[in-house]
């Protein structure tokens, strides 16, 4: 009786932490669902069927809000794994922070406008001969842009000095690839961290920021309990 109230106790708490993330956790379910269909698909209609659903400048040209959204419901190579820890150490926390709405506002903040620009600098590379034409129907799809948003923006919800520690960590992370790769991929994820800083008048009057010292101490202290 006490096992079944315990597990009893332990879904509800489980049922808890996902409602207070509601849009984190559908969006990662809808990834895992579209990662499973892709296992299904043959290599040849894979690239095909993904690319249709790309930010790439043909698409775009096409049906840009079709594909930005499109887009944003499917990641290669099956990394559901990898991004649904990123979501639940980013993500969730920036929409328990901010509210639904508002970090669905980063999020398709980043998404849209770093894909929209970054689309247009690779345009004005292939029209300067830079990078070929092809490049056109390049594999342009994912969340990583919107991630890369949300994590810039959890920068207002740490405490100073730890705060700048994140930001340098934060900037160092992309902009090292930016400097060594210089893809426009690479060009997109910078820019998207760039659009999360610039939200931060959604974060106003959001509550007591997060002090890591409080957290380390409260550890400690339990430990040594």
């Amino acid at each position: 009786m006490n096992r079944d109230r315990r597990v009893r106790r332990g879904l509800r708490a489980v049922a808890a932490w996902i409602r207070s993330a509601p849009g984190t956790y559908i969006w990662l379910l809808i990834l895992f669902f579209t990662t499973v269909a892709l296992h299904h698909m043959s290599p040849d209609f894979e690239q095909d069927f993904l690319r249709q659903r790309s930010t790439n400048i043909h698409e775009l040209s096409q049906n840009p809000v079709r594909v930005l959204i499109t887009s944003a419901m499917w990641i290669d190579g099956g990394r559901w794994l990898p991004y649904a820890v990123l979501y639940t150490v980013f993500h969730a926390p920036a929409e328990r922070w901010l509210g639904t709405l508002r970090w669905l506002a980063v999020c398709v903040a980043a998404h849209v406008l770093a894909t929209l620009i970054s689309e247009l600098a690779l345009l004005k590379a292939i029209h300067d001969g830079i990078a070929p034409h092809s490049a056109v129907n390049s594999l342009d799809i994912g969340v990583s842009y919107a991630l890369a948003g949300v994590t810039a923006v959890l920068t207002y919800h740490i405490t100073a000095p730890w705060r700048y520690g994140y930001l340098a960590v934060l900037l160092a992370v992309y902009t090292v690839p930016l400097v060594t790769g210089r893809t426009f991929t690479d060009f997109g994820h910078f820019l998207a961290v760039l659009i999360g800083l610039c939200c931060y008048p959604l974060v106003r009057g959001r509550g007591k920021a997060w002090n890591p010292k409080e957290t380390l101490t409260a550890l400690w202290v339990n430990v040594r309990a």
